[in-house]
């Protein structure tokens, strides 16, 4: 046998956006491994301190196409902790219902990806349907389908329109009839197994190394979420579990993201439940134009689908942001983690453990 350099995607269904990985083989096995995230959104962080504060929402939005609404989220806690602006009950609340649909909006998106790589279409169009489901919610609320710009400091944009409630209820259920299929047409299937179990495995204490977050760390059976760690929202006012594995390979990963998911749906529930049926949704805020947030700097962080997320934002007293910089769950699990994963691995499994990790190549290039 001898030594090849082979090119890993961005054209390959197993991988994301633009992101390409330089394997160094030896027949069907892996040697090394160099990831290139590419050029996507190039700037983002430089970009927002050319904008007014309120003009960096519509921005922040693609830095993760599949799920934007953790990036709105953690922006506005940045401002509102600069600012010293408190979020009404009722808007803490619709704050954390919202983000739960996106969370299960991102993971159908993740589960189509995986599924649908492996080539078990049938559940990748199962996924995606339900997911366009979600999207039909998100349009009603917002006005759009993938980019809300939806959540603003001091709260929300709007409240929920009459009814809304129950048709969040409505979908949910619609999509939760569909999980015993999705056990048995997937979850639970032998093929799934075979291909998943044991691949891409990273011991507990490498994760914790390499800063893995999310369903990585979760998968390796450590209960670490920003939600219960340091509540933010409404996550503190209602019960939930944080769902975990033990074997750190991409099986488990994939088992952590479908009983976050599920447990995503449980939280809503309650949520909708214990939610004040009136009040404000939002702290009124000074003219966007010419809004100046005091001087200072604060670091925020959030669960994002993905893991945590975090901001650290420094305002001079001006129009703009003075610095504004994001830690995103994909460079860490994207650039070092994915890189260690693939050493001693098969070709065949690049793309499948590239979509156990969640990575999304525009988190990455900022």
């Amino acid at each position: 046998m001898r030594k090849l350099e082979m090119y890993f995607g961005p054209q390959h269904l197993g991988m994301v956006g633009n992101f390409s990985i330089t394997l160094q083989v030896e027949g069907d096995r892996i040697l090394e491994a160099e990831a290139n995230p590419g050029y996507l959104h190039r700037g983002f962080e430089k970009l927002m301190e050319q904008r007014t504060w309120m003009q960096n929402f519509p921005l922040v939005c693609r830095i993760n196409v599949v799920e934007p609404d953790h990036i709105e989220l953690i922006y506005a806690m940045g401002v509102e902790k600069l600012a010293g602006i408190e979020v009404p009950e009722r808007g803490k609340y619709i704050r954390s219902i919202y983000c739960e649909l996106a969370r299960v909006a991102s993971h159908l998106f993740g589960l189509w990806a995986y599924a649908n790589m492996l080539g078990f279409d049938t559940v990748a169009n199962w996924a995606m349907y339900h997911r366009d489901l979600l999207l039909d919610l998100f349009e009603e609320l917002t006005g759009a389908r993938v980019y809300h710009i939806y959540i603003r400091p001091g709260g929300v944009r709007r409240d929920f329109p009459a009814g809304f409630e129950d048709k969040i209820v409505k979908t949910l259920h619609k999509i939760g009839s569909k999980v015993p299929d999705y056990n048995s047409t997937f979850f639970e299937n032998k093929l799934f197994e075979k291909r998943a179990k044991g691949i891409g495995k990273i011991s507990l204490q490498e994760a914790i190394n390499m800063g893995a977050v999310g369903h990585a760390i979760k998968a390796l059976g450590m209960k670490y979420d920003i939600r219960k760690i340091e509540p933010y929202a409404a996550y503190d006012q209602v019960d939930w579990n944080v769902p975990t594995r033990k074997d750190g390979d991409a099986f488990s990963r994939l088992l952590a993201i479908r009983d976050d998911m599920i447990e995503s749906v449980h939280m809503i529930f309650k949520l909708i439940d214990k939610m004040p049926k009136k009040g404000d949704v939002y702290t009124k805020t000074p003219n966007p134009f010419k809004w100046r947030i005091p001087d200072g700097e604060a670091y925020v962080r959030c669960e994002s689908s993905r893991g945590e997320l975090g901001l650290y934002i420094v305002s001079d007293g001006g129009l703009n942001p003075y610095r504004v910089h994001f830690r995103t769950p994909s460079y860490s699990h994207g650039l070092t983690i994915l890189e260690k994963a693939l050493v001693g691995e098969n070709i065949a499994d690049v793309g499948n453990i590239m979509i156990s990790f969640y990575v999304v190549a525009p988190e990455i290039d900022r």
